[in-house]
């Protein structure tokens, strides 16, 4: 599986983040739901997690959060 990165800017610097097709397409499908950026999902996201956990891992936890919910609305 290949990784696709993507970079965007969080309080002002320039970071790249790496993830599989299928966490993107998670991410952009909820960027668009909720009307907002790209850059300011990732910020919150970053805003919130361990600092001690890397970003990738943050977000691909925060997809899986997100499955888990859409799963339980719809049970």
């Amino acid at each position: 599986m290949a990784l696709q990165k993507r970079s965007v800017s969080l309080h002002g610097h320039r970071t790249s983040v790496a993830l599989e097709a299928e966490f993107w397409a998670v991410i952009d499908q909820a960027v668009r739901a909720e009307h907002r950026s790209l850059a300011s999902l990732i910020a919150e996201i970053d805003d919130t997690r361990d600092p001690d956990d890397p970003l990738s891992s943050a977000i691909r936890v925060w997809v899986l959060k997100r499955a888990q919910t859409r799963a339980h609305q719809q049970a």
